[in-house]
């Protein structure tokens, strides 16, 4: 199956049990699942690269995290790696081990008729686009978030949980492209004090002279980035100072470098923000930072 495009999709089950390959070209999912009805579910998005899964276990850490948080019963992780691997040899015996993909677990609280949950993985090609992005870079647009976590409502909000709930940061991402831009960052407020949250599919990190990077703290509407976990513990082993703290929009005007971190991804720099270009850091910056990401993803 040398040169196919075809997805490659493993149907798990929740509690364990057999592991099936599903053919593309047909249906698996029934109309009443909680996954297409209600969105009430979770994923986790993995880059293959060279045969293997990147930053895995900290992906893993954060899907039973957010299966938790939506009251899934606990995933077993073992069960799911295993999936993983095979999927993953079928992968690079169609495709080789050059071919880059992302793998996505998801996992919702299945069919309202069984009150089975469903589970299933699947390996699709990285996109042209996100290949793109990582050497070119992005224009940004800040929108300021429309609906955020009231307090009182945190004992109940699957807060930190990475749910299939993304019609938010899709809209988002249509209204940035009909303004120009490729690329959005939510914030809290308007103008240049509001503070920075996250991208719509990425953990905002900026960098600043003197080896110090910083990102917005994790919680509540940011949701914990594990791209950016393994970015700034290979930064740290390099000399880095590296910190979570509060972050306006002028902070990233006076960044020397702003990325968009993200597990397929990986990283794309900031180019432009709101329509006003952001300074060149210059070749051997740029190098350095995506040398710590390569770093970050394949220790």
């Amino acid at each position: 199956m040398a040169g196919s495009t075809a997805p490659i999709i493993f149907i798990l089950e929740p509690f364990g049990g057999s592991i099936r390959r599903h053919n593309a070209s047909l249906p698996f999912l029934f109309w009443d699942d909680a996954a297409v009805t209600r969105g009430d579910g979770v994923f986790e998005t993995f880059l293959v690269r060279g045969g293997r899964v990147c930053n895995q276990e900290r992906h893993a850490r954060r899907f039973a995290a957010s299966a938790r948080a939506l009251g899934l019963p606990e995933p077993d992780l073992d069960y799911w790696r295993s999936a993983t691997a095979e999927a993953v040899a079928a992968w690079v015996a169609e495709r080789g081990e050059e071919a880059e993909a992302q793998c996505v677990w998801t996992y919702s609280h299945g069919r309202a008729a069984t009150g089975f949950p469903s589970a299933w993985l699947t390996l699709t090609e990285v996109g042209q686009r996100q290949r793109a992005q990582r050497e070119e870079g992005v224009s940004v647009l800040t929108l300021p978030r429309g609906l955020l976590l009231n307090p009182q409502a945190r004992d109940w909000m699957p807060a930190g949980a990475k749910t299939l709930g993304y019609a938010e940061a899709m809209s988002a991402l249509r209204h940035a492209r009909s303004q120009g831009c490729e690329e959005v960052i939510f914030t809290e407020g308007t103008g240049e004090d509001a503070r920075v949250l996250e991208g719509a599919t990425s953990t905002v990190v900026l960098v600043k002279k003197n080896s110090k990077m910083r990102t917005p703290v994790p919680g509540g509407e940011v949701l914990p980035g594990t791209t950016q976990e393994a970015l700034f513990h290979a930064a740290q082993r390099s000399g880095w100072r590296c910190k979570a703290k509060d972050l306006t929009v002028a902070d990233l005007r006076a960044a020397q470098s702003v990325w968009l971190v993200s597990s397929v991804r990986l990283a794309a720099r900031v180019i432009s923000l709101d329509g006003a270009p952001l300074p060149d850091p210059g070749r051997g910056h740029e190098r350095e930072i995506r040398a710590l990401i390569e770093e970050a993803v394949t220790a």
